[in-house]
């Protein structure tokens, strides 16, 4: 018996240990970025400049803004956890040739934006500093406010508190929470600092919304869809992606079919 008290009490102690490391280390699990030096040049063949962003905290945030021939309005992206924009860029030629211009942003930490992120209303307060940006110069009722993975929580959040024309979510989650409990059911949902809850903005979000799901996302589970579409609007579209994973949505022939039909 003392031996199993012993044993257990070990268990107790690494499972709290565990536990720590993952609420104060979260960031390492949930951010990668990737860092480019400040005279990096893209090599994108569209036409695009760099802008810059001051955060509520003086933080510089860098962006790309691409130009569109002819532009009907703007495409406001935000894309997933990793990289930066040498290697997001590419995507915004899905939206240069239905005519929209397209700013992407870098959170901090990322590509040649300053800083770190540190707390989740930072990361939103940092998202809506770039969204006030580009409304300087677009008008909100030709804004497109669109996100990715890590960026559907954010670009939700945008559309529950301001007026963009359309909302656009590629592989969006109920939660990061649940997505925290669907991969590691043994850690507690109160651990995580970016709890990211989707589902508490969409009922708030007068824009039209269009959710793309891959029906075989290995990161975020098709199930997180399914549990959104109830919170849409009548006239509010789910589009799943048949056999496609969490990666190459953009690329994706229905994706880009429907996209312009949304457009």
């Amino acid at each position: 018996m003392k031996a199993l008290l012993i044993t257990l009490s070990v268990a107790a102690g690494l499972y709290a240990l565990v536990c720590l490391l993952l609420y104060f280390g979260q960031e390492r699990m949930l951010f990668f970025p990737d860092k480019l030096p400040a005279n990096f040049r893209f090599p994108f063949r569209s036409r695009f400049e760099e802008r810059w962003v001051t955060a509520p905290d003086g933080v510089r945030l860098h962006g790309l803004l691409f130009r569109a021939a002819a532009p009907k309005g703007l495409v406001f992206y935000l894309h997933g956890n990793g990289g930066a924009l040498d290697n997001w860029g590419y995507v915004a030629d899905a939206y240069t040739r239905l005519g929209y211009d397209v700013f992407m942003l870098d959170y901090r930490g990322y590509g040649k934006s300053q800083g770190r992120i540190s707390s989740e209303q930072q990361l939103l307060e940092d998202v809506r500093a770039a969204y006030r940006h580009v409304l300087a110069e677009y008008p909100e009722n030709r804004t497109v406010v669109l996100g990715y993975s890590l960026g559907t929580g954010p670009a939700a959040w945008l559309a529950a508190n301001y007026q963009p024309r359309l909302l656009i979510l590629q592989a969006a989650y109920y939660s990061l929470e649940r997505v925290a409990r669907h991969h590691f059911p043994w850690v507690p949902g109160f651990l995580v600092r970016y709890p990211l809850r989707t589902y508490q903005l969409l009922p708030r979000i007068k824009a039209p919304i269009v959710l793309f799901h891959g029906d075989h996302d290995e990161v975020v589970p098709y199930t997180s869809a399914t549990e959104l579409k109830p919170l849409l609007k009548p006239h509010d579209q789910l589009i799943t992606l048949a056999n496609a994973g969490h990666n190459g949505i953009t690329d994706n022939p229905k994706y880009l079919r429907v996209l312009a039909e949304v457009l």
